[in-house]
C-alpha cells in the first residue's frame, strides 16, 4: 500500500518535530518535508509531490492561508489546516482558498491521522470545535451555498443538520417522522453531490463541498 506523503508547514520547531514523530512511526504515512513558512512549503511541494500538507496559519514570509491558495491553484496537493485559531473568519477564508480540512491543535494523534486520511480520500473535514463556532445561533449560511438546488423543506433540514441536530430532533422540530427526515437527507446528499451529513453542514456553512 502506498504511503500518504505529508509536508508539515509550521514555524514552531516543537510542532514540526512532534507531528513528524507521530506520523513517522505509522507505516501509513511518510513525512517528506518540513517547512517553517508557506514559501518553503511551496518549494518542497514543487520538488517532492506531496499528497497532503499540514499547514499552520500564522507563519512568517507567507502565511498558511496565502500558501493554501497557491498550492490549490497550482494543483500541488491537498491542504489540512492545523492551527490554534478557531476564528470563524479565518476558517471561512482558509476553506474558500481551497483548504480541504481544518483541525485545531488540541487533537489526539489518532484524530490527526484520521483527519489526514479523510482529506487524502477527498472528504472535507472540520474540527468539531470549529463546527460549534459555526452552529451558534447567529450563524448564517455561506453566500457560496447554492440554495437553488434545494426545496424550502430541504433547506430547512440542511439548516437543522448544520445546527447539529439529530434526525430525531429534526423530526420533532419540523413535525416529520424520522424515516421522512432520513429520506430527505438522502435526497439532499444526492442533489448536492455530498457524501455525508458533516459534508452537508460544511457546504451550508462555508460553501465548500
Amino acid at each position: 500500500m502506498d504511503k500518504i506523503k505529508v509536508i508539515i508547514a509550521d514555524d514552531s520547531d516543537f510542532v514540526r518535530d512532534g507531528m513528524g514523530i507521530i506520523l513517522s512511526v505509522d507505516e501509513e504515512f511518510e513525512v517528506i518535508g518540513c517547512a517553517k513558512n508557506g514559501r518553503e512549503a511551496l518549494a518542497f511541494a514543487r520538488q517532492e509531490k506531496p499528497d497532503v500538507f499540514l499547514m499552520d496559519i500564522q507563519m512568517p514570509e507567507m502565511d498558511g492561508i496565502e500558501a493554501t491558495k497557491e498550492i490549490v491553484d497550482c494543483g500541488l496537493g491537498k491542504v489540512l489546516i492545523l492551527t490554534t485559531f478557531d476564528d470563524r473568519e479565518l476558517v471561512e477564508k482558509a476553506m474558500k482558498n481551497g483548504a480541504d480540512g481544518y483541525l485545531i491543535k488540541n487533537h489526539t494523534p489518532e484524530q490527526l491521522k484520521q483527519s489526514i486520511k479523510s482529506v487524502y480520500h477527498g472528504v472535507h473535514f472540520l474540527d468539531s470545535q470549529v463546527l460549534d463556532k459555526f452552529t451558534e445561533p447567529e450563524t448564517k449560511c455561506s453566500s457560496d451555498f447554492d440554495r437553488s438546488l434545494f426545496t424550502a423543506r430541504e433547506l430547512g433540514i440542511i439548516e437543522a443538520v448544520a445546527e447539529g441536530l439529530s434526525n430525531k430532533e429534526i423530526a420533532e422540530k419540523l413535525f416529520l417522522s424520522e424515516g421522512t427526515v432520513k429520506n430527505y437527507i438522502s435526497v439532499i446528499l444526492d442533489k448536492g453531490n455530498l457524501s455525508h451529513r458533516t459534508q452537508m453542514a460544511i457546504y451550508y456553512l462555508t460553501g465548500r463541498r
